[in-house]
């Protein structure tokens, strides 16, 4: 689908954006392992957590979903029971991760496949730890979906350090961790989200500088009965929109505020936004809050290589903020952008390139020219069926003179079903 942006003048108004994907994927598959009914309110209606939540049922759950609650019936760990040899995640690098941290844990054979995007999506970072806990997994080239996913042998706990940042590692690694007689440890030197250990409540320790995250039979899998908050990374599109249209006002609702999440909000404070938090709370063991963001002078920013992990899926809604900062702004250490949906330092390229923007790109990053006054007439945007880039495209477009057009735009239902319509009023608004 080709999506036609028309300029806007400004955005108003109050929305509260889709329930976020990482906690509801996690909710489904700890709500698995919990041996009884956990009642997961404002289940995202997404298309990865609607994948994760079909795989969970094949996996032996009783699921009922009406509206945005969804009813999981667990089956603890011991009573995982495939109802077929072959789980879809679709597009969610998430679901096959983290499952397959599940299946080598519950020794369950079972092959995990996806849609073109994540089946070329290296699978590597995970094979190697779970064989080392005596899983056999085959795979494409030795690194790409679909794996076959068996474990015959004893579970071997390990200690495991991450070698990058990465939340889906970890929490593969500890999911199967949790079958062990005794502990293994996942540890990390550069914090990445932790919504697995807060929503599993497990063990945390710092040695030497380093998280050191405890897995094991000991665990009791908590009840998964709570409201899911409003997902930060699609809020983190209006707050770059709202600092750099003028005379916008937007209030988001009920927004996550996890601390390993909202590295775009200190990002974008020090580059000069006006962003205020009201009705601070808690949403099961996840923080929450409104955040209303209003016009604003953004000035450039170097960010450092450790905030990175904090703001990853932030970063091409970013380098739209980066255009219309005064000065020069450079994103580096960031080469994991080019493992995800599509090469997203390459799609960010090109979307810059789509309007004249003036960049220079990394392997690792990009260097931005910013200017508060830049124009551009129109763009063709090509999202590459990434549904950040199509969004961070729609963001742009609203800066240009004439309407602009995107290309399959419709990949923003991957994490923000209604973006379009929030799109459309708080333009009217």
């Amino acid at each position: 689908m080709i999506k036609k942006v028309a300029p806007a003048f400004s955005l108003n108004g109050t929305i509260t954006p889709p329930a976020d994907k990482s906690i509801s994927q996690r909710a489904a598959i700890f709500a698995l392992l919990h041996d009884g009914k956990s009642v997961i309110k404002n289940y995202s209606p997404a298309e990865d957590p609607q994948s994760t939540l079909s795989c969970v049922e094949l996996l032996g759950a009783s699921v009922t979903q009406l509206d945005d609650v969804v009813v999981v019936e667990g089956r603890g760990r011991y009573g995982i029971q495939p109802l077929s040899d072959e789980l879809d995640c679709g597009n969610s690098g998430t679901a096959m991760r983290l499952l397959s941290g599940v299946l080598v844990g519950s020794g369950s054979s079972v092959y995990l496949i996806g849609d073109p995007s994540l089946s070329a999506r290296t699978m590597k970072r995970i094979i190697d730890p779970l064989e080392s806990m005596g899983a056999h997994i085959l795979a494409r080239n030795g690194m790409f979906a679909p794996l076959f996913v068996t474990r015959e042998d004893p579970l071997i706990p390990i200690e495991f350090e991450l070698p990058i940042p990465s939340a889906q590692l970890k929490s593969c690694i500890l999911l199967a961790g949790l079958f062990g007689e005794t502990p293994t440890k996942v540890i990390e030197t550069v914090p990445s989200r932790d919504h697995t250990e807060r929503l599993l409540n497990l063990d945390v320790e710092v040695v030497d500088g380093k998280r050191v995250i405890s897995a094991s039979l000991n665990n009791k899998i908590p009840n998964q009965s709570y409201t899911i908050p409003a997902d930060f990374s699609a809020a983190a599109f209006w707050l770059v929109a709202g600092s750099i249209l003028p005379d916008s006002e937007i209030r988001l609702e009920n927004v996550g505020l996890n601390p390993t999440r909202t590295g775009l909000l200190d990002i974008l404070l020090k580059m000069g936004a006006d962003i205020t938090i009201e009705n601070k709370h808690e949403e099961g063991a996840e923080p929450a809050g409104d955040i209303i963001v209003k016009s604003a002078q953004l000035r450039n920013i170097d960010l450092d290589p450790k905030v990175i992990p904090n703001c990853i899926d932030e970063l091409p809604i970013l380098a739209v903020a980066m255009m219309y900062a005064q000065g020069t702004s450079i994103i580096s250490g960031a080469e994991e952008l080019r493992h995800k949906e599509t090469d997203r330092i390459m799609a960010i390229a090109k979307m810059l390139d789509a309007v004249g923007g003036v960049y220079e790109e990394m392997e690792d990053g990009l260097v931005i020219r910013g200017n508060p006054e830049f124009e551009f007439e129109s763009g063709e945007f090509d999202s590459f069926h990434d549904h950040r880039i199509a969004m961070a495209s729609a963001v742009l477009s609203l800066k240009g003179k004439s309407d602009s057009e995107i290309e399959s735009a419709e990949s923003a239902a991957v994490s923000y079903p209604s973006f379009w319509d929030d799109l459309d009023g708080l333009v009217e608004g």
